[in-house]
This record gives structure tokens, sequence and C-alpha cells, in this order.
């Protein structure tokens, strides 16, 4: 079962930020997932929200800053946290922002080449399903997760279209029987956010593959 820290290691340490991957990778995750963005200068940028009000003492939109200017407020570019993992753990790149699914896979490809990473170091998860099919278009080779909080049938049914590797639910929609139906199907299954010692134990006993919880070393 994967140890996969949100945002790296949000329980501990500002969310999507160096620091806060650090201390993941310190905690011997497997994974850690993190939300891009778009800078006003096409940089990737890994912050969870559009604006940069709630995690930095900046106000805007962040399409309407440089990558500089966001490097500034501890907003750091995908490709610096790349380097920080460094192939030690699988990156989950949960797709936020508007027109990031390209730029993603282009870097993504670049590492994969230039840097001597692998498909399986990467994965991909939206809630928005229509950039996780331009992912599959542009290139079917890299693993998508689908998000989602309402509906694990849809999910499902999604999944199996643009032929996904996992599904990515509300912790609070699973059961044991859903959770062995979407594997009986091919599909691994990756809940977030399940912080509690008791939630983790509960989703545990239900098999899942990999849990995301802002405290990974619960898990």
């Amino acid at each position: 079962m994967l140890k996969i820290g949100h945002r790296g290691a949000k329980g501990y340490e500002p969310e999507n930020t160096l620091i806060s991957f650090g201390k993941a990778i310190d905690l011997n995750v497997d994974g850690i997932e993190l939300d891009v963005h778009l800078s006003l200068d096409g940089g990737i940028m890994v912050i969870h929200d559009e604006t940069i009000d709630r995690t930095t003492n900046g106000k805007g939109f962040v399409e309407n800053f440089t990558s500089s200017q966001l490097k500034e407020l501890d907003i750091p570019t995908l490709i610096e946290v790349l380097d920080l993992v460094n192939c030690n753990c699988l990156v989950n790149i949960e797709l936020k922002g508007i027109g990031t699914a390209k730029p993603v896979i282009e870097l993504i490809s670049h590492y994969i080449l230039e840097k001597n990473w692998n498909y399986t170091d990467f994965l991909i998860s939206s809630f928005d399903w229509k950039m996780l099919e331009e992912v599959h278009l542009l290139n079917p080779k890299i693993r998508i997760g689908v998000l989602t909080e309402e509906s694990i049938s849809v999910a499902l049914a999604f999944a199996k279209k643009i032929k996904a590797f996992s599904i990515h639910p509300d912790y609070a929609l699973l059961s044991k029987e859903n959770v062995a139906l979407v594997q009986e199907k091919g599909f691994e299954v990756y809940p977030w956010t399940v912080n509690s010692n008791e939630d983790i134990q509960k989703i545990k006993s239900f098999n899942v593959n990999g849990i995301i919880s802002d405290f990974p070393d619960r898990i």
C-alpha cells in the first residue's frame, strides 16, 4: 500500500512548498501529490488555488504573475520539485489550471528522455476530465488517475474510456465492496485526503492500493 504525501507533508509544513516535499521524502513516502497552475510566462507552478491569497502574503491570480515573482513567494516550479524528488518517489501531478495538460506532458517527456525518469514515476490526475482526455490523446503512455468526489461508478466508466491507471475518490465514497469492484475492473484505488488514525485504519481495511494523506507517516 503506497503512502502518498498530500501537497507534500501538509500536516507538518506549508503545503506545496519545497520544504513540505522535502519533509515528505524524509518521512519515506512512496509518492507525493501536488497541484499545478501556469504563470503569466508559462511556467508550471506548484500551487493548489488559482489565486495566491490563501497560501502567501500576496494577492491576485497565479496567471497574472511571472514564475520569478511567484518563486519569491515560495511557490516552486514543477521543475524544482522534480529535481528535489530526483526519482526517489512517485509524483502525482494534479492538473488544476486551464492549459496545464500539454506543458506538463512535455516536461514529463523531457524528464523521461533526458533525465532517466520512467513513466511509472509519474501519475497525472484531475477533476477536469477534459484535461485527462487531452493527456490520453497526447501521450497514452502517461498513467492517469481519475479524481472524483461524487460517484465511483461514473468515474469508473470514464476511466475505462480513457484507459486510466487509477481512480482517486474522496475516501468517504469508499466501501470494501466498491474498492474490490474497481480493482476487478483493472484500476488501482488512491483515496484522499485520509488524515485521522481511525479513518486511515478503516480505509486500509478496504485494501486500497494507496492512501493520500497530510500525515503520510500515519499510514
